[in-house]
């Protein structure tokens, strides 16, 4: 049957990865991020229907435009997948830091809900669907140096947990992936070990198995996910003193986003 997709950050990265993972004759993918021009590109290189919307998700009335035309031309969605997103270390001790912290909050949380809310009352309508909320294994336990993205991927867990439940009495699925680490711009700079690293493409048809099979919660790849419940259940004592000293993400006002 064919699929209509809404993909947030498709411009680069895992988003690109996602489109490619979904994208075939009869589908009609919509892809959206802030940059134009690579926009076009990943757009350029993909089979079936596909359309593009140059928004920023910090900014829900472009959003909600977006997904106005979209459902206007092809109806409801049956996928929406919130991707974008930003990283950059943060240190409290650093009043500078504010303004990446709270930008990393806007974009990974509030962006999160802005791209779902312009669809969520069309797809309740029709009784069907599924919003895909890309959250990350960071937002299980805090890391030094890290304070603004883990924070904001744990909200994103919270939240996607909560809209779970306000959407499974109307038909609608809200999936939450927590992906490890993933080879892209975001983590080009990390200067400690990856364990698990997963190349975009099979990252995204990892998560795609995942959405397919209609699954509430995943960690990707799966092996991250044991690493992730032995976090999860480490005690706190033990947890501060394996993380104290380790290498941190580097600074980088405000991140990058696709």
């Amino acid at each position: 049957m064919p699929l209509r997709l809404f993909i947030t950050g498709a411009s680069g990265g895992l988003g690109a990865a996602l489109a490619r993972a979904y994208a075939a004759p009869g589908n009609v993918v919509a892809l959206a991020a802030r940059r134009r021009h690579e926009l076009a590109a990943v757009a350029a290189t993909l089979p079936g229907t596909v359309v593009t919307y140059p928004v920023d998700v910090t900014d829900p009335a472009a959003l909600a435009a977006a997904a106005a035309d979209f459902m206007a031309r092809f109806g409801a969605p049956d996928i929406v997948i919130a991707n974008a997103g930003i990283s950059a270390g943060t240190l409290t001790t650093h009043a500078e830091d504010l303004a990446a912290f709270e930008q990393i909050l806007r974009v990974n949380v509030v962006g999160l809900a802005a791209t779902f809310t312009p669809f969520a009352a069309a797809m309740c309508a029709r009784g069907a669907g599924s919003l895909v909320g890309i959250a990350s294994v960071a937002g299980i336990r805090g890391l030094p140096g890290s304070g603004g993205y883990c924070a904001s991927k744990a909200a994103a867990i919270a939240y996607l947990e909560s809209l779970r439940g306000e959407m499974r009495p109307h038909g609608v699925r809200v999936i939450s992936i927590l992906p490890g680490y993933i080879r892209t711009d975001l983590t080009a700079r990390n200067p400690y070990r990856m364990p698990f690293l997963l190349e975009p493409d099979d990252a995204a048809r990892r998560i795609r198995r995942v959405v397919d099979a209609g699954r509430g919660y995943a960690v990707v790849p799966w092996q991250m996910g044991l690493v992730a419940r032995l976090l999860r259940f480490l005690p706190n004592a033990l947890f501060d003193r394996a993380i104290a000293g380790k290498a941190r993400k580097p600074r980088a006002g405000g991140g990058q986003q696709t």
